[in-house]
């Protein structure tokens, strides 16, 4: 006795339904809502980072300028005396090149710079993304008394 042979039961596939459609486009709108939001904010702590960086960096030169020199670079000379040796008084005598340029904070103005300093015997700080002294997040102050 033979028997039939079985024939295997398939459905037809006929795609995703639009509401299966829905659901996947709420499921990313939804992801996308609590994503994005942190996600926007991580170029500006960056710049933050960069910038106590920047400082950290130029403080390690002045250290070094000082050791030579026995003195910080005038306010007058500035962290330009880290580049080019000053001309104005006091002349360093034991000058060398102590960076090779002069970095601009990351949103693009100069580093400021006291000697003597109101936070300590030096200060170099930005003012942030506003440019402006003061400030409040971004916008805030970054000093080398911070780091």
């Amino acid at each position: 006795m033979t028997y039939p042979s079985p024939v295997p039961l398939r459905r037809a596939s006929r795609g995703f339904t639009l509401i299966e459609v829905m659901v996947v486009i709420v499921i990313l709108g939804v992801l996308a809502a609590l994503i994005v939001p942190r996600v926007l904010g991580r170029p500006d702590e960056a710049r933050v980072v960069a910038a106590k960086q920047d400082i950290a960096s130029i403080m390690q030169a002045l250290k070094l300028y000082k050791l030579d020199n026995r003195r910080y670079p005038s306010t007058e000379q500035g962290l330009q005396a880290l580049v080019q040796r000053p001309t104005t008084a006091p002349v360093p005598e034991n000058w060398k090149s102590y960076l090779e340029k002069l970095p601009n904070d990351p949103w693009g103005a100069p580093y400021q710079y006291l000697s003597p300093g109101l936070q300590g015997d030096v200060d170099v700080l930005s003012f942030g993304a506003d440019g402006k002294s003061g400030g409040e997040g971004v916008d805030a102050d970054i000093g080398s008394w911070m780091l």
